[in-house]
């Protein structure tokens, strides 16, 4: 039986821009992410490639906090997405887009890049992927971004992946990486809520026998 409340201390968060308060004036005011004097942070150089990978890397990002959670060295996001694209994480579409985070490359990816366990989970209530948070589990699930406005209507479910670190018997903490305050980091949301957002699929990330931090 897992207990009625679980949840990790301290995992980092990071917004998939560079710097978190900048994020509503990004997709609110669709101001140039460049304007951010630290959008170099994440390791590109090339404003044209972070303007257009910025707004796509939400599940690095949600990787990127369980690795410094974890205290498992990376390369910076921008090098992290070059290894993933050799590993089909993200493909390039001939109209310019781009299909992913494709999970199960990822999960492959994660394993041989970073030792983790990555347990996709194609269809499930979101109650059953809470239950699976442990202190060596975090998980990655498939909402709308629209979830970053949680009162009100949304049009959409999936297209964005959310951390989440933490439940209760009746909802889950998590992460946001485009999130805006208050609905940013450490979010705690019901799951009758995050029904309307949720795509129906995500998945555990695990490390065995991590500690809490």
């Amino acid at each position: 039986m897992h207990e009625p409340i679980f949840r990790h201390a301290d995992v980092p968060y990071y917004t998939q821009w560079a710097s978190p308060e900048w994020v509503r004036d990004i997709v609110e005011r669709q101001c140039d992410p460049c304007d951010d004097p630290h959008w170099r942070r994440s390791g590109f150089a090339d404003p044209v490639r972070y303007r257009f990978w910025a707004q796509r890397l939400c599940g690095l990002t949600c990787l990127e906090s369980a690795l410094d959670y974890w205290r498992i060295g990376h390369a910076p996001r921008a090098d992290l997405l070059e290894d993933a694209l050799r590993h089909g994480v993200y493909r390039m579409r001939e109209d310019g887009g781009v299909d992913g985070l494709i999970y199960r490359p990822f999960a492959d990816w994660a394993a041989r890049a970073f030792g983790l366990h990555v347990d996709v989970v194609p269809q499930a209530p979101l109650e059953h992927i809470a239950a699976r948070l442990d202190a060596g589990t975090l998980a990655i699930v498939s909402v709308s971004a629209e979830i970053r406005y949680p009162q009100r209507p949304n049009q959409r479910q999936g297209g964005h992946l959310i951390l989440l670190h933490g439940r209760d018997r009746h909802g889950v903490w998590f992460h946001n990486p485009s999130g805006v305050v208050p609905h940013q980091a450490n979010v705690y949301l019901p799951f009758a809520t995050i029904a309307r957002f949720y795509a129906g699929r995500g998945m555990t990330l695990s490390r065995r026998g991590a500690a809490l931090v």
